[in-house]
């Protein structure tokens, strides 16, 4: 008999349970804006660019003015003025017949202009006061646009730029700025509260207590808050707890009552005598959804509710509670974010080497990732894989995915990664 549910079963139902559970809209000034996901379309109140200017350094001139222009039949008109960006469109001359302005890349197009002439192909004369007259030996841009990019060709106004969910990065930043978005309203980042849980826990900066073989530190006090401000959430690391259910349930209930919109433990969701978490869970009154995934490394995982604060119990292995992060509680927090985005990036992966697989599990391998000679993304092991190992886990790129239904990874054979929300730029063999 299969114990507990496949990856993809917990995964739709971690998500599913909380799927009404997006945080509450805030508005936020531009430069805080990075990472949220937005609340509502945006909607361009003006177009871009806003009026019709150079393409290059020039001269604007009328299309009908150069027509068959050439070296042996240059054309010859009057520059009345200059046009350079942040000119006022409205202070511009008017071209009339045999007429040109000044004109340089991004300067608005004066009134009565369709072409921009290149400067190669001018010889401009000048007077003492700096009018005169330019010769166009080329008409080889009175064709087409004619270099002038038209108003409203990148943004027209009244256009919806976002939807709703958008993930801002840095270039809508840019885009949300051009069209005067000082502040933009954006669904507020999830908090999350972390609980390790374990006597044989100490931070970092007890590190005598490890010298002197008493303890080992709470990495995961440090590794897994990282984790999870990569998915937008403010994180608030709780002391650690001692193994006793007292001390637990009141954790966790001070956790709850503070306001968190998810509540994270590590350890104690297994089935040992100083496994404390599912009695603190019961002890609150709480909602037990599932308490085990068939996968590795990572099988007792729990998830529910207290007291309507979703939960999700993470093993105490520093990589299985990682890993565990990575594929549940990640998503979680893109989806309480507001996020339409959830999932991590997939990408089809050749390996590079043989390997046995647990049966009847989905395998999460921690992998390195390299662009073959052949242009395929390729992967291989970052060497043993044992939950304790950290350097299985610090040295990958990816989540390998191994499906349950296979019980040795052949070279040659392809599989699909999940990229590390911090995964480093990939590398050529």
């Amino acid at each position: 008999m299969r114990r507990g549910l496949s990856y993809e079963e917990a995964l739709a139902s971690i998500l599913d349970s909380a799927r009404a559970r997006t945080t509450s809209p805030i508005d936020v000034p531009l430069t805080s804006a990075l990472g949220r996901a937005l609340a509502e379309s945006v909607v361009s109140p003006v177009s871009l660019p806003p009026w019709d200017n150079a393409g290059m350094d020039g001269f604007a001139v009328r299309r009908d003015d150069v027509t068959g222009a050439s070296p042996d039949a240059p054309c010859v008109l009057s520059v009345i003025g200059t046009s350079v960006a942040g000119s006022d469109p409205s202070t511009l001359p008017r071209l009339q017949p045999g007429s040109a302005v000044r004109i340089m890349t991004g300067a608005p197009i004066p009134p009565g202009a369709d072409v921009v002439i290149r400067v190669e192909d001018t010889t401009e004369h000048l007077t003492p006061s700096h009018d005169g007259h330019v010769r166009i030996v080329n008409d080889r841009d009175a064709q087409g646009r004619g270099n002038v990019r038209p108003r409203g060709e990148d943004v027209t106004r009244d256009a919806i730029l976002f939807a709703p969910g958008t993930s801002i990065r840095a270039a809508h930043l840019g885009l949300l700025a051009s069209v005067g978005k000082a502040t933009v309203r954006v669904y507020r980042a999830p908090r999350v509260t972390v609980l390790s849980s374990g006597d044989e826990l100490v931070p970092v900066e007890s590190f005598d207590q490890v010298l002197a073989g008493q303890r080992i530190v709470s990495s995961s006090s440090y590794a897994l808050p990282a984790l999870l401000r990569s998915a937008g959430a403010e994180v608030t690391m709780a002391p650690l707890v001692p193994d006793s259910l007292d001390a637990m349930t009141a954790a966790m209930d001070a956790a709850v009552r503070d306001g968190c919109d998810l509540l994270v433990t590590t350890g104690g969701v297994s089935v040992g005598a100083h496994d404390y978490t599912r009695d603190a869970l019961m002890a609150l009154g709480g909602e037990q959804q599932f308490w085990r995934a068939r996968i590795r490394p990572g099988g007792p995982i729990g998830t529910g509710q207290v007291r309507g604060v979703p939960w999700i119990g993470l093993p105490g292995n520093p990589v299985s509670t990682l890993v565990t992060g990575m594929l549940f509680a990640w998503p979680l927090l893109r989806q309480l974010g507001g996020h339409h985005t959830t999932c991590h990036v997939k990408l089809p992966v050749r390996m590079s080497e043989s390997l046995e697989t647990p049966a009847s599990l989905t395998y999460f391998l921690r992998g390195r990732l390299v662009v073959a000679h052949d242009g395929q993304l390729e992967a291989s092991s970052t060497g043993a894989q044992g939950s304790n190992l950290q350097q299985s886990m610090a040295h990958a790129d990816a989540l390998i995915v191994v499906p349950e239904t296979i019980a040795r990874v052949e070279s040659g054979m392809m599989l699909s990664a999940l990229l590390l929300p911090d995964a480093p730029f990939l590398t050529t063999a």
